[in-house]
């Protein structure tokens, strides 16, 4: 594989750290994890205690005061032992930068500081059980009552769902004005009104737990709405590069390890009094997937490096999330076909990855969703 160079040696210094906390903190503890359908509020602590969440925010707002390619370290260690819990990866990269960038300055006092210790966790809500990928078709909506907002609707397939001290949460406030009429609001754990439905049971990411969420007449003050009334579409469309970024390097680390698995398992097992790996057949297809990998590996880290000169956009971040969410599908499932029977069993990192990352071509927006960005520009 082709030498990076994207990170600087200060980064890799990190990525030396943030290997052996999860060596330490998470591979042990998965398994139960997974079993239990969530993870401990103490791994968020203590990645907390060690600068591992919310890395680009900076010292004021009680932030490590790293850049975004320290999250991305944290992703890429967290894919490469197919750690699915805890979602690091959204509230560091997905949720923190909305109150960074949209938050007024009380409003980033109030909830940075605990979301870099780990302390306060977030998830954002924007799908619904009637509006996926089409924003806005959604029913929630938060209605004006004097200086406060009332907000009423429902959520689902919401990450962070149950274990969320605050979630950010998408609802219509202008009925007239289509997606120009949605607003972000800041809800808390403990808001009246507000509630959580089951754990739902998924296909895979078994440590991640991904929830309903209910909202009934949640009265939210002034001060929980995020940025302008009616400007939330704005601030979705500018994040998102970001979200399909972080979706592109789970996937490309994945489909890299996933490679590296098979290549070491096919030179152990033996079939027909030889290791699988001397077959013909095996060899072209892990030649095949490793080109894959290479060249996926290629344009995701172009685009990272775009991403941190503030050069990325909707069409690169779209290209990069369909190219790796989709070579990474394809190579799993060669992958997991040259492990034979013992890739369908859940103990293998390989069957794992498989269940998983099905949903990566649907989550941050559908490979379909992908294309027609992509096409808008041809």
């Amino acid at each position: 594989m082709m030498s990076r160079t994207v990170y600087a040696p200060e980064h890799e210094l990190f990525r030396d750290m943030v290997r052996r906390f999860v060596e330490q903190e998470i591979v042990p503890f998965h398994a139960q994890w997974e079993k239990d359908g969530i993870v401990s509020r103490e791994v968020w602590r203590k990645a907390g205690e060690q600068g591992l969440l919310c890395s680009f925010v900076p010292e004021i707002y009680g932030g490590p005061g790293g850049d975004f390619l320290h999250t991305a370290i944290v992703i890429e260690e967290l894919a490469k032992v197919e750690a699915t819990g805890p979602a690091f990866h959204l509230h560091s990269g997905i949720v923190a930068p909305y109150i960074l960038h949209y938050g007024t300055e009380a409003q980033k006092q109030r909830w940075l500081p605990g979301m870099c210790a780990g302390e306060l966790i977030g998830a954002i809500a924007m799908t619904e059980p009637g509006a996926g990928s089409d924003l806005q078709g959604m029913r929630s909506r938060a209605t004006r009552d004097g200086d406060a907002f009332v907000l009423n609707g429902q959520k689902t397939f919401i990450s962070n769902g149950q274990i969320a001290d605050l979630v950010i949460t998408v609802a219509k406030t202008d009925l007239e004005a289509g997606a120009k009429g949605m607003s972000l609001f800041v809800v808390e754990r403990d808001d009246p009104g507000f509630s959580r439905g089951r754990n739902l049971e998924k296909v895979g990411w078994h440590a991640q737990d991904t929830s309903e969420l209910f909202y009934s007449d949640v009265r939210l003050t002034a001060d929980r709405l995020l940025g302008e009334e009616n400007r939330a579409f704005r601030y979705l469309m500018q994040e998102l590069a970001q979200e399909r970024l972080i979706v592109a390097l789970r996937s490309i680390t994945t489909l890299e390890t996933a490679v590296a698995n098979t290549v070491a398992y096919t030179k152990q097992r033996e079939a027909f009094g030889k290791p699988l790996f001397a077959l013909q057949n095996t060899r072209f297809k892990l030649a095949e997937c490793h080109t894959q990998a290479a060249v996926t590996r290629c344009f995701v880290d172009r685009c990272l490096a775009l991403h941190m000169q503030g050069e990325l956009d909707a069409n690169d971040a779209a290209m990069a999330k369909l190219q790796a969410t989709e070579a990474l599908n394809r190579v799993l499932d060669e992958c997991l076909q040259l492990h034979g029977g013992y890739g369908y069993m859940w103990e293998y990192p390989i069957a794992r990855a498989w269940a998983g990352h099905r949903v990566s071509r649907i989550a941050g927006g559908s490979s379909e969703i992908m294309k027609e960005i992509i096409s808008r520009t041809l």
